[in-house]
Protein backbone atom coordinates (compact mmCIF):
# COMPACT_ATOMS: atom_id res chain seq x y z
CA UNK A 1 0.00 0.00 0.00
CA UNK A 2 2.82 2.38 0.86
CA UNK A 3 4.61 1.62 -2.41
CA UNK A 4 1.40 2.12 -4.39
CA UNK A 5 0.69 5.49 -2.76
CA UNK A 6 4.20 6.82 -3.36
CA UNK A 7 4.15 5.65 -6.98
CA UNK A 8 0.72 7.20 -7.60
CA UNK A 9 1.66 10.46 -5.89
CA UNK A 10 4.61 10.57 -8.26
CA UNK A 11 2.28 10.36 -11.27
CA UNK A 12 2.22 6.63 -12.04
CA UNK A 13 -0.89 4.67 -12.97
CA UNK A 14 -0.94 1.95 -10.31
CA UNK A 15 -2.73 -1.37 -9.85
CA UNK A 16 -2.58 -3.48 -6.68
CA UNK A 17 -3.14 -7.22 -7.04
CA UNK A 18 -4.29 -8.52 -3.63
CA UNK A 19 -4.58 -12.19 -2.68
CA UNK A 20 -6.98 -11.48 0.21
CA UNK A 21 -10.48 -10.01 0.06
CA UNK A 22 -9.27 -6.83 1.78
CA UNK A 23 -6.11 -4.73 2.05
CA UNK A 24 -3.86 -4.50 5.10
CA UNK A 25 -4.88 -7.73 6.80
CA UNK A 26 -1.53 -8.23 8.56
CA UNK A 27 -1.18 -4.52 9.37
CA UNK A 28 -4.55 -4.57 11.12
CA UNK A 29 -3.22 -7.23 13.52
CA UNK A 30 0.05 -5.54 14.51
CA UNK A 31 0.90 -4.24 17.96
CA UNK A 32 -1.93 -6.27 19.51
CA UNK A 33 -4.30 -4.22 17.38
CA UNK A 34 -2.67 -0.90 18.35
CA UNK A 35 -0.20 -0.75 15.42
CA UNK A 36 3.29 0.23 16.59
CA UNK A 37 4.15 2.17 13.41
CA UNK A 38 7.82 2.89 14.05
CA UNK A 39 10.38 3.66 16.75
CA UNK A 40 12.41 6.83 17.35
CA UNK A 41 15.37 4.69 18.41
CA UNK A 42 15.89 3.52 14.83
CA UNK A 43 19.32 1.94 14.27
CA UNK A 44 20.64 -0.60 11.78
CA UNK A 45 21.74 -2.68 14.81
CA UNK A 46 18.05 -3.37 15.46
CA UNK A 47 17.91 -5.53 12.32
CA UNK A 48 19.34 -8.94 11.42
CA UNK A 49 23.10 -9.06 11.03
CA UNK A 50 23.15 -9.71 7.27
CA UNK A 51 21.10 -6.56 6.55
CA UNK A 52 22.87 -4.01 8.76
CA UNK A 53 25.37 -2.69 6.23
CA UNK A 54 22.54 -1.82 3.83
CA UNK A 55 19.98 -0.69 6.43
CA UNK A 56 21.94 2.40 7.45
CA UNK A 57 21.59 3.86 3.94
CA UNK A 58 17.94 2.90 3.58
CA UNK A 59 17.01 4.35 6.97
CA UNK A 60 18.87 7.55 6.13
CA UNK A 61 16.80 7.82 2.95
CA UNK A 62 13.52 7.14 4.77
CA UNK A 63 13.46 6.95 8.55
CA UNK A 64 10.96 7.29 11.42
CA UNK A 65 10.33 11.02 10.91
CA UNK A 66 9.54 10.37 7.25
CA UNK A 67 7.06 7.65 8.24
CA UNK A 68 5.43 9.94 10.82
CA UNK A 69 5.09 12.70 8.19
CA UNK A 70 3.67 10.22 5.70
CA UNK A 71 0.95 9.13 8.09
CA UNK A 72 0.23 12.73 9.02
CA UNK A 73 -0.38 13.35 5.31
CA UNK A 74 -3.03 10.61 5.52
CA UNK A 75 -4.62 12.24 8.55
CA UNK A 76 -3.18 9.75 11.05
CA UNK A 77 -2.09 11.54 14.23
CA UNK A 78 0.65 9.74 16.18
CA UNK A 79 2.05 9.78 19.70
CA UNK A 80 5.28 8.56 21.29
CA UNK A 81 5.36 6.17 24.21
CA UNK A 82 9.03 6.10 25.25
CA UNK A 83 9.97 6.35 21.56
CA UNK A 84 7.45 3.75 20.36
CA UNK A 85 5.18 5.48 17.84
CA UNK A 86 1.47 4.61 17.81
CA UNK A 87 -1.61 6.17 16.22
CA UNK A 88 -3.44 8.33 18.77
CA UNK A 89 -6.56 6.29 17.96
CA UNK A 90 -4.87 3.21 19.41
CA UNK A 91 -6.42 1.25 16.56
CA UNK A 92 -4.52 -0.50 13.79
CA UNK A 93 -7.69 -0.59 11.71
CA UNK A 94 -7.77 3.23 11.61
CA UNK A 95 -4.30 3.15 10.02
CA UNK A 96 -5.46 0.61 7.45
CA UNK A 97 -8.54 2.72 6.70
CA UNK A 98 -6.41 5.83 6.17
CA UNK A 99 -4.20 3.96 3.69
CA UNK A 100 -7.19 2.48 1.87
CA UNK A 101 -8.86 5.89 1.69
CA UNK A 102 -5.72 7.40 0.12
CA UNK A 103 -5.54 4.54 -2.37
CA UNK A 104 -9.09 5.31 -3.41
CA UNK A 105 -8.46 9.06 -3.55
CA UNK A 106 -5.46 8.55 -5.85
CA UNK A 107 -7.45 6.32 -8.21
CA UNK A 108 -5.33 3.25 -7.61
CA UNK A 109 -7.07 0.15 -8.93
CA UNK A 110 -7.26 -2.79 -6.51
CA UNK A 111 -7.93 -6.31 -7.78
CA UNK A 112 -8.99 -8.56 -4.89
CA UNK A 113 -8.82 -12.34 -4.39
CA UNK A 114 -6.32 -12.85 -7.18
CA UNK A 115 -3.05 -14.63 -6.51
CA UNK A 116 0.23 -13.49 -8.03
CA UNK A 117 1.83 -16.48 -9.80
CA UNK A 118 4.82 -15.20 -11.76
CA UNK A 119 6.46 -12.81 -14.20
CA UNK A 120 7.18 -13.03 -17.89
CA UNK A 121 9.72 -10.51 -19.12
CA UNK A 122 9.10 -9.17 -22.60
CA UNK A 123 12.55 -8.12 -23.78
CA UNK A 124 14.88 -5.93 -21.71
CA UNK A 125 13.26 -2.55 -22.33
CA UNK A 126 9.59 -3.21 -22.99
CA UNK A 127 6.71 -4.15 -20.70
CA UNK A 128 6.66 -7.08 -18.33
CA UNK A 129 3.74 -9.49 -17.96
CA UNK A 130 2.42 -10.17 -14.47
CA UNK A 131 0.71 -13.56 -14.28
CA UNK A 132 -2.00 -14.36 -11.70
CA UNK A 133 -4.21 -17.36 -11.05
CA UNK A 134 -6.95 -15.88 -13.24
CA UNK A 135 -5.39 -13.49 -15.70
CA UNK A 136 -2.28 -11.55 -16.72
CA UNK A 137 -1.39 -7.85 -16.78
CA UNK A 138 1.12 -5.73 -18.66
CA UNK A 139 3.21 -3.20 -16.72
CA UNK A 140 6.24 -0.97 -17.08
CA UNK A 141 7.36 -1.89 -13.55
CA UNK A 142 6.47 -4.44 -10.89
CA UNK A 143 6.88 -4.22 -7.10
CA UNK A 144 6.75 -7.64 -5.42
CA UNK A 145 5.37 -7.11 -1.90
CA UNK A 146 3.86 -10.48 -1.03
CA UNK A 147 5.35 -11.10 2.42
CA UNK A 148 6.84 -14.36 3.64
CA UNK A 149 5.75 -17.53 5.46
CA UNK A 150 4.61 -15.92 8.73
CA UNK A 151 0.94 -16.14 9.70
CA UNK A 152 -0.22 -18.27 6.75
CA UNK A 153 -3.71 -18.97 8.12
CA UNK A 154 -4.50 -15.40 9.06
CA UNK A 155 -2.96 -13.55 6.11
CA UNK A 156 -2.68 -16.21 3.35
CA UNK A 157 1.03 -15.41 3.20
CA UNK A 158 2.53 -18.73 2.21
CA UNK A 159 5.97 -17.85 0.84
CA UNK A 160 4.99 -17.93 -2.86
CA UNK A 161 7.23 -14.93 -3.47
CA UNK A 162 10.40 -16.89 -2.72
CA UNK A 163 9.63 -19.38 -5.50
CA UNK A 164 8.72 -16.59 -7.94
CA UNK A 165 11.88 -14.61 -7.19
CA UNK A 166 14.03 -17.72 -7.43
CA UNK A 167 12.61 -18.42 -10.91
CA UNK A 168 13.66 -14.88 -11.87
CA UNK A 169 17.23 -15.77 -10.88
CA UNK A 170 17.39 -14.32 -7.36
CA UNK A 171 19.16 -16.10 -4.52
CA UNK A 172 17.04 -17.12 -1.53
CA UNK A 173 18.71 -17.32 1.88
CA UNK A 174 17.35 -20.10 4.11
CA UNK A 175 14.32 -18.92 6.06
CA UNK A 176 13.29 -19.46 9.69
CA UNK A 177 10.44 -18.14 11.85
CA UNK A 178 11.38 -14.98 13.79
CA UNK A 179 9.68 -13.01 16.57
CA UNK A 180 8.36 -16.36 17.74
CA UNK A 181 8.09 -18.40 20.93
CA UNK A 182 9.50 -21.86 21.62
CA UNK A 183 8.29 -25.21 22.80
CA UNK A 184 10.25 -26.48 25.76
CA UNK A 185 12.27 -29.68 25.67
CA UNK A 186 10.18 -32.71 26.50
CA UNK A 187 10.36 -33.46 30.20
CA UNK A 188 10.80 -29.86 31.35
CA UNK A 189 8.55 -29.06 34.32
CA UNK A 190 6.53 -25.96 33.44
CA UNK A 191 3.67 -24.12 35.19
CA UNK A 192 0.35 -25.95 34.93
CA UNK A 193 -1.32 -22.56 34.54
CA UNK A 194 -0.09 -19.72 32.32
CA UNK A 195 2.30 -17.13 33.76
CA UNK A 196 2.87 -13.54 32.62
CA UNK A 197 5.53 -11.67 34.56
CA UNK A 198 8.47 -9.35 34.12
CA UNK A 199 11.79 -11.20 33.89
CA UNK A 200 15.19 -11.24 32.25
CA UNK A 201 15.90 -14.16 29.92
CA UNK A 202 19.40 -15.10 28.82
CA UNK A 203 19.91 -17.69 26.10
CA UNK A 204 22.97 -19.84 26.54
CA UNK A 205 24.77 -22.32 24.30
CA UNK A 206 27.49 -24.06 26.27
CA UNK A 207 29.35 -21.27 28.03
CA UNK A 208 28.33 -18.61 25.49
CA UNK A 209 25.53 -16.15 26.25
CA UNK A 210 23.82 -15.66 22.89
CA UNK A 211 21.40 -12.91 23.96
CA UNK A 212 19.87 -11.39 27.06
CA UNK A 213 16.53 -9.53 27.12
CA UNK A 214 14.20 -8.12 29.78
CA UNK A 215 10.44 -7.73 29.45
CA UNK A 216 7.13 -9.48 29.95
CA UNK A 217 7.74 -13.21 29.85
CA UNK A 218 5.00 -15.74 29.10
CA UNK A 219 5.19 -19.35 30.28
CA UNK A 220 2.66 -22.09 29.52
CA UNK A 221 2.53 -25.79 30.25
CA UNK A 222 4.84 -26.49 27.32
CA UNK A 223 6.23 -23.23 25.92
CA UNK A 224 8.08 -20.00 26.58
CA UNK A 225 7.35 -16.75 24.76
CA UNK A 226 6.84 -13.02 25.23
CA UNK A 227 8.80 -9.99 24.04
CA UNK A 228 12.20 -10.96 25.58
CA UNK A 229 11.99 -14.38 23.92
CA UNK A 230 10.83 -13.08 20.54
CA UNK A 231 13.56 -10.42 20.41
CA UNK A 232 16.23 -13.14 20.43
CA UNK A 233 14.35 -15.73 18.39
CA UNK A 234 15.75 -15.03 14.91
CA UNK A 235 19.15 -16.55 15.68
CA UNK A 236 17.80 -19.18 18.07
CA UNK A 237 15.49 -20.79 15.48
CA UNK A 238 18.49 -21.47 13.24
CA UNK A 239 20.56 -22.98 16.06
CA UNK A 240 17.71 -25.19 17.26
CA UNK A 241 17.05 -26.41 13.71
CA UNK A 242 20.69 -27.53 13.67
CA UNK A 243 20.14 -29.51 16.87
CA UNK A 244 22.12 -27.15 19.12
CA UNK A 245 21.27 -27.38 22.88
CA UNK A 246 20.05 -23.86 23.68
CA UNK A 247 19.06 -23.13 27.28
CA UNK A 248 16.93 -20.25 28.58
CA UNK A 249 18.09 -18.90 31.96
CA UNK A 250 15.36 -16.86 33.66
CA UNK A 251 15.84 -14.21 36.34
CA UNK A 252 12.51 -13.31 37.94
CA UNK A 253 14.16 -10.39 39.81
CA UNK A 254 15.78 -8.40 36.95
CA UNK A 255 15.65 -5.09 38.86
CA UNK A 256 17.90 -6.44 41.63
CA UNK A 257 21.68 -6.51 41.22
CA UNK A 258 23.65 -9.31 42.90
CA UNK A 259 24.24 -7.43 46.16
CA UNK A 260 20.60 -6.37 46.40
CA UNK A 261 19.34 -9.89 45.78
CA UNK A 262 21.79 -11.30 48.31
CA UNK A 263 20.44 -8.85 50.91
CA UNK A 264 16.86 -9.78 50.00
CA UNK A 265 17.66 -13.48 50.34
CA UNK A 266 19.15 -12.99 53.81
CA UNK A 267 16.16 -10.93 54.90
CA UNK A 268 13.73 -13.57 53.66
CA UNK A 269 15.57 -16.41 55.36
CA UNK A 270 15.44 -14.51 58.65
CA UNK A 271 11.64 -14.80 58.47
CA UNK A 272 11.66 -18.61 58.41
CA UNK A 273 10.26 -19.43 61.92
CA UNK A 274 7.53 -22.12 61.90
CA UNK A 275 5.91 -21.19 58.59
CA UNK A 276 5.36 -23.73 55.86
CA UNK A 277 7.31 -23.39 52.64
CA UNK A 278 4.10 -22.25 50.91
CA UNK A 279 3.52 -19.54 53.55
CA UNK A 280 7.14 -18.46 53.34
CA UNK A 281 7.03 -17.94 49.56
CA UNK A 282 3.47 -16.64 49.19
CA UNK A 283 4.53 -13.01 48.66
CA UNK A 284 7.93 -13.62 47.14
CA UNK A 285 6.92 -14.15 43.48
CA UNK A 286 4.12 -15.26 41.16
CA UNK A 287 2.44 -18.27 42.79
CA UNK A 288 2.50 -20.27 39.55
CA UNK A 289 6.24 -19.66 39.24
CA UNK A 290 6.68 -20.81 42.84
CA UNK A 291 4.66 -23.98 42.17
CA UNK A 292 6.85 -24.69 39.14
CA UNK A 293 10.11 -24.18 41.03
CA UNK A 294 9.05 -26.34 43.99
CA UNK A 295 7.83 -29.05 41.62
CA UNK A 296 11.18 -28.99 39.82
CA UNK A 297 12.99 -29.32 43.14
CA UNK A 298 10.53 -32.03 44.31
CA UNK A 299 9.72 -30.08 47.48
CA UNK A 300 6.39 -30.14 49.31
CA UNK A 301 4.74 -26.80 50.04
CA UNK A 302 3.71 -28.11 53.45
CA UNK A 303 7.32 -28.51 54.64
CA UNK A 304 8.17 -26.45 57.71
CA UNK A 305 10.88 -23.84 57.12
CA UNK A 306 12.56 -24.71 60.43
CA UNK A 307 13.19 -28.22 59.06
CA UNK A 308 14.90 -26.96 55.89
CA UNK A 309 18.66 -26.41 55.98
CA UNK A 310 20.21 -22.99 55.41
CA UNK A 311 21.84 -24.11 52.17
CA UNK A 312 18.54 -25.49 50.84
CA UNK A 313 16.72 -22.25 51.69
CA UNK A 314 19.37 -20.35 49.73
CA UNK A 315 19.08 -22.82 46.85
CA UNK A 316 15.28 -22.37 46.69
CA UNK A 317 15.52 -18.58 46.56
CA UNK A 318 18.41 -18.67 44.08
CA UNK A 319 16.21 -20.69 41.72
CA UNK A 320 14.16 -17.55 41.10
CA UNK A 321 17.37 -15.88 39.93
CA UNK A 322 18.59 -18.54 37.50
CA UNK A 323 15.85 -20.95 36.43
CA UNK A 324 17.07 -23.05 33.49
CA UNK A 325 14.74 -24.30 30.76
CA UNK A 326 16.00 -26.26 27.74
CA UNK A 327 14.38 -25.15 24.47
CA UNK A 328 12.89 -27.52 21.95
CA UNK A 329 11.63 -26.45 18.52
CA UNK A 330 10.25 -23.01 17.65
CA UNK A 331 6.46 -22.62 17.53
CA UNK A 332 6.49 -22.38 13.73
CA UNK A 333 5.64 -19.85 11.03
CA UNK A 334 1.98 -19.73 12.05
CA UNK A 335 2.96 -18.33 15.47
CA UNK A 336 5.72 -16.05 14.16
CA UNK A 337 5.35 -12.35 13.42
CA UNK A 338 8.05 -12.22 10.73
CA UNK A 339 10.43 -14.48 8.82
CA UNK A 340 14.20 -14.23 8.86
CA UNK A 341 16.05 -15.02 5.62
CA UNK A 342 14.63 -14.53 2.13
CA UNK A 343 15.73 -12.82 -1.09
CA UNK A 344 19.42 -11.95 -0.82
CA UNK A 345 20.11 -8.23 -0.52
CA UNK A 346 22.92 -8.74 -3.00
CA UNK A 347 20.24 -9.13 -5.68
CA UNK A 348 18.77 -5.64 -5.22
CA UNK A 349 20.15 -2.15 -5.67
CA UNK A 350 19.76 0.77 -3.29
CA UNK A 351 16.39 1.56 -4.89
CA UNK A 352 15.25 -2.07 -4.26
CA UNK A 353 15.25 -2.92 -7.97
CA UNK A 354 16.47 -6.33 -9.11
CA UNK A 355 20.04 -5.90 -10.35
CA UNK A 356 19.36 -8.02 -13.46
CA UNK A 357 16.07 -6.32 -14.37
CA UNK A 358 15.54 -2.76 -13.13
CA UNK A 359 11.82 -2.97 -13.87
CA UNK A 360 11.27 -5.43 -11.00
CA UNK A 361 11.43 -4.39 -7.34
CA UNK A 362 11.36 -6.50 -4.16
CA UNK A 363 10.28 -5.00 -0.83
CA UNK A 364 9.36 -5.78 2.75
CA UNK A 365 9.57 -9.12 4.46
CA UNK A 366 10.27 -10.98 1.22
CA UNK A 367 13.83 -9.64 1.43
CA UNK A 368 16.42 -10.88 3.92
CA UNK A 369 15.50 -8.16 6.44
CA UNK A 370 13.89 -8.63 9.83
CA UNK A 371 13.94 -6.40 12.89
CA UNK A 372 13.20 -6.42 16.58
CA UNK A 373 9.74 -5.98 18.09
CA UNK A 374 8.79 -2.35 18.54
CA UNK A 375 7.97 -0.88 15.12
CA UNK A 376 11.13 -1.95 13.29
CA UNK A 377 9.49 -4.32 10.82
CA UNK A 378 6.74 -1.85 9.94
CA UNK A 379 9.38 0.85 9.48
CA UNK A 380 11.12 -1.46 7.01
CA UNK A 381 7.82 -1.95 5.18
CA UNK A 382 7.34 1.81 4.86
CA UNK A 383 11.01 2.47 4.04
CA UNK A 384 11.24 -0.18 1.32
CA UNK A 385 7.76 0.62 -0.03
CA UNK A 386 8.42 4.35 -0.33
CA UNK A 387 11.83 3.89 -1.97
CA UNK A 388 10.61 1.26 -4.45
CA UNK A 389 7.33 3.07 -5.19
CA UNK A 390 9.13 6.28 -6.04
CA UNK A 391 11.81 4.52 -8.13
CA UNK A 392 9.27 2.36 -9.99
CA UNK A 393 7.20 5.40 -10.97
CA UNK A 394 10.30 7.02 -12.44
CA UNK A 395 11.04 3.94 -14.54
CA UNK A 396 7.84 4.31 -16.57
Amino acid sequence: MCAAIYAARNGAKVTIIEKNDCLGKKLSMTGNGRCNLTNLDMRSECYNLSSRDRMAGWLEAYGPEDAICFFKSLGVVTLSEDGYIYPVSGQARSVVSALVNEIGRLGIEVIYKEQFKGVRTLGTDGEIEVVTGRSSYRADALIIAVGSYSGPKSTLSTGDGYYICEKLGMSIKKTYPALVGFKCKEGEVMPSQGVRCRANVSFVLGSEVLASETGELQLTADSISGIPVMQASGELTRLLSEGKPVCAVIDFFPEYDDDEFDALRKEMISLSDDRTLEEFLVGFANSNVTDMILSRMKLSKSMKMKNISQSMKECILDSYRSLKIMLGADCGYQASQVTTGGVSLGDVGQDLSYIRDKRIFVVGELLDVDGRCGGYNLQWAFTSGSIAGTAASESE
